[in-house]
Order: C-alpha cells, then structure tokens, then sequence
C-alpha cells in the first residue's frame, strides 16, 4: 500500500495515527506539509513522519514537477527541504511529465534529488528540535543525531505520471504511479504492453470513488494489471491540488496527468476491509 498523502496531522490525526498500527501493509508515505515542505520545519509534520519513520515505515517527500514547468531550482530546494527538517526516505515526484521530450529533464530532477538526500547528512537540520539517530530512530535535540556524511545514498524516488508514460522513463526511478484517478475509468482501464517487462514492484495505482461493493475488484484489477502498491478509497474525487508555485490550471495537467486528489486526505470508509483486501500484497 502507498500513501498518497493525508491531510495535515492537525487535521488528520486519526489517518496519521492508523498508520502506526501494527500490521498495515505500507510500501511507503507522503508527506506534504503545505503544498510542499512549507518555509519552515513544522512540528506536527515532523512528529508525526518521526512516528513512522521509528516504526520502519518509508516517508516520502511531495515536490511538484508542475508538468515539468517549474525550474529545477525550486525543485531542488524543496526536496532539500524535505530531507533536511524531515530525513525523508525518498520522494513522489509528483505531477510529472510521460512524454519523451521530458525525459532528459525529468532524469536531471531525479538524479539531483538522490544528490540532495545523499549529501544530507552533512548538513545542520535547521531547527527541527529533533534528528534522525543512526539506527534511523529519531531522538530529541540533545541527540548527536546521524554522523557527518551519512546522508540516505538510497532515496527512493515514485514518478507520479497518474498514466502510462513513455516506456524509458521506467529507468529513471524506482516506482512509477501509471494510474491516479476514479473508479469510472479504472475498472474499464488497461495497462500499457511495455509494463509487463518490469515486476509490479515498480508500479502503483491510486483510486478515488471505488464503492465498496467493488474493492476486490479494484485489487484484481490491480493484480492483472501488474501494480503492487495501489491505495483505494469511496471518497470522492475532485481537482488536483496544486504544489509549488505553479498552481494546475497555469501547468495545463490535469489530475489524469498525476496530481494530488482531496479525495486521498482522508482514511477509506472501508479502511479495515481495504487493510485486509491488501494483506501482505496486492501482487500476491
């Protein structure tokens, strides 16, 4: 199971807190702070990645591609950002382009956020109050935290296309998002040929609107499909929030070209049943 984003803790505690509970199977965590990392270390945020991250659950930082319209500059900031307040595990690189004439951008993104989240290490965590320890726990400000130069060489990076994008850009990351939208187009969707050349590991599906009565299947739908972290929920759907500085409707993409639905900030009417369709794995 991936997470494609909950609220802000002070607005979802409940959703925060179910993710600690032994026995839910996650693949990884977003976490967006306020339409990115925000301009400062936020507390609640911070406690509460520092809760998963102590029960070895991946966090994952939000930046927005926009498309591929904002400059690699923000998005580079942004994602230090991340690894340097919240020592995230890797990051969605959310909004992203499929076509090929992105690819060449979208690998200069890629390659300067694992940079950035190797090289973290090394730098001070600008008033966090809390640092990630050695063992990955997080302690409190008298901590030494992790050692100079132990920044996280294995970031792992989630392409968030929302659909199949060009076949090449499975070299660039280690998970693509190939569907993110409602129930009404899932069930009738198909996965591109290429796909079956990768394990379902490097895939995932987010869901909106899936009625109860359909949630297994959504998960065989996900199974044929070859998508091995999915995330299904009846809310309904509606725009994509915007991140960054560039705002959905000034980049031209649509939630069916990735995108963060409201839908996704909240637990599933059917949480428990979503829990026990998924089990161990949706590819299993």
């Amino acid at each position: 199971m991936g997470v494609p984003g909950y609220a802000h803790p002070l607005l979802a505690a409940a959703e925060w807190a179910e993710l600690t509970r032994p026995g839910i199977p996650l693949d990884w965590v977003v976490l967006t702070v306020a339409n990115g990392p925000g301009d400062r270390p936020d507390p609640h945020c911070l406690a509460a990645a520092g809760r998963l991250v102590n029960a070895g659950v991946r966090v994952l930082g939000r930046v927005d591609l926009a498309g591929g319209a904002r400059p690699l500059g923000e998005v580079v900031a942004d994602a230090d950002r991340y690894a340097q307040w919240y020592r995230v595990g890797g990051f969605l690189l959310d909004r992203c382009p499929a076509d090929p004439a992105a690819l060449e951008a979208v690998r200069l993104a890629v390659t300067a956020v694992r940079t950035v989240a190797e090289g973290a290490g090394t730098r001070a965590v600008g008033g966090c109050g809390r640092r990630r320890t050695g063992s990955g726990a997080w302690a409190g400000p008298g901590s030494t935290g992790r050692a100079a130069g132990t920044g996280n060489p294995d970031a792992y990076v989630v392409l968030g296309h929302g659909r199949h994008p060009h076949p090449a850009y499975a070299d660039l990351a280690d998970q693509l998002v190939t569907f993110s939208g409602p129930w009404a187009d899932y069930r009738w969707s198909q996965a591109a040929q290429w796909t079956a050349d990768h394990p379902p590991e490097r895939f995932a599906h987010f869901v909106h609107g899936v009625p109860r009565t359909h949630l297994e299947e959504a998960a065989r739908i996900a199974r044929w499909q070859g998508a091995a972290t999915v995330f299904f929920t009846d809310r309904p759907g509606g725009d994509p929030a915007g991140f960054g500085t560039t705002p959905p409707a000034a980049a031209g993409v649509s939630e069916a070209s990735g995108g963060h639905s409201g839908a996704f900030e909240s637990l599933p009417g059917y949480w428990d049943e979503f829990v026990s369709q998924i089990g161990p794995g949706v590819s299993e």
